[in-house]
């Protein structure tokens, strides 16, 4: 089991920590409702350390990325970031992904904690292209600091205007106290603030100096449970629920990240696949009568026929009623679509409806 560089600074604080992709992590502080909220309505800091990174480095860098992933790296221009995925060859999802341009002929990309290995394994047998590859994942650190009150109360550390930065736009810039600092607006939980990336021996006097610069805007440490029903109200999918290597990307509404104007791993049969159409796709739902979702229970027809799958389910602490995400048949994906999820061998009364859950 790893420790990331704040492990003791979570245990001190009474947080309760759990096994979580090979990691020791955080998974709640005073509670996920409480937790929920701050970030919600104030700010919440993230310990999420664990996440991977690549740096990929060369004049053929961007052909690379380009041959693994699914969206269109072409279009980005140093300081700007995109969400893609990396394809198998059977159709489904390796990882999902950002990609930051940092230089004319560098890319940083961020990869899920449970994927680093099988992520840079797939990454280094497509690079035929002499491009130079790092796994920085061991040597920094991240901390996602998320709430409407974050460019407020951060202002204070950097020299750069951070309500400039916009969504999906990155920083390299001083930041408590440390130089060439990566500060990143792409946040998974839909409420605004951005993301540090720094290296392991910045990371405690970072931590610090960000408690002290938000203790008057109520700042407050964020586990994982809740990072989970933050990214769930926004319908944000999380790799190993609701995508994985047998989920194509088409299924799971990636379509808008699945770019044919250029050729990528298996791009001729997700192509055929959106032209002739999926047999099923991933779906938000909310419960209409009383029960809450979890992952892997079945969804049924009004024939009670079983349809689907859970992919992710809570009671979704902003809006009071119980969500979900789930695959059901095309013919079933459709807004206002009645289904039923299984709980405890009754059917119980859901609804299709359309993302976000949660509306600012």
């Amino acid at each position: 089991m790893k420790n990331t560089t704040l492990s003791h600074i979570h245990e001190s604080l009474g947080a309760k920590m759990v096994p979580f992709a090979g990691f020791n992590m955080p998974v709640q502080y005073e509670g996920v409702n409480i937790e929920h909220e701050t970030v919600r309505n104030a700010v919440g800091v993230f310990d999420v350390s664990h996440m991977g990174e690549f740096l990929l480095t060369g004049k053929n860098a961007l052909a690379l990325i380009q041959k693994v992933t699914t969206n269109d790296a072409s279009v980005l221009e140093i300081g700007r970031a995109q969400y893609s995925c990396l394809p198998n060859n059977e159709g489904g999802i390796v990882d999902d992904l950002i990609v930051y341009r940092i230089k004319e002929e560098q890319y940083l990309l961020v990869v899920n904690a449970s994927n680093i290995d099988k992520d840079w394994e797939w990454i280094s047998a497509h690079n035929n292209l002499d491009v130079e590859m790092r796994n920085l994942s061991d040597d920094y650190s991240l901390l996602a600091i998320q709430g409407p009150k974050a460019v407020q109360a951060m202002q204070s550390l950097s020299s750069i205007d951070l309500s400039a930065i916009k969504y999906y736009h990155f920083e390299v810039a001083d930041f408590a106290g440390f130089e060439h600092v990566i500060i990143s607006a792409t946040g998974y939980t839909g409420s605004g603030g951005f993301e540090i990336y720094c290296k392991n021996d910045q990371v405690e006097q970072i931590w610090n100096k960000v408690f002290e610069a938000g203790a008057a805007y109520g700042i407050k440490p964020i586990g994982l449970a809740a990072r989970d029903t933050l990214r769930l109200e926004m319908g944000f999918c999380l790799y190993g629920n609701d995508i994985n290597d047998t989920t194509s990307p088409l299924e799971a509404g990636l379509g808008w990240i699945t770019k044919f104007t250029k050729d990528f791993t298996n791009s001729e049969n997700l192509k055929k696949q959106k032209e002739e159409g999926v047999s099923r796709k991933l779906v938000a739902f909310e419960m209409i009568e009383r029960g809450i979702p979890r992952h892997d229970y079945e969804i049924a027809d009004a024939n009670g026929n079983i349809v689907g799958i859970v992919t992710s389910g809570t009671q979704s602490p902003s809006l009071g009623i119980a969500i979900g995400l789930g695959y059901v048949p095309t013919s079933l994906s459709s807004i206002d679509s009645e289904i039923f999820i299984r709980i405890r061998n009754k059917d119980i009364k859901a609804k299709v409806v359309k993302l976000p859950f949660y509306k600012k």
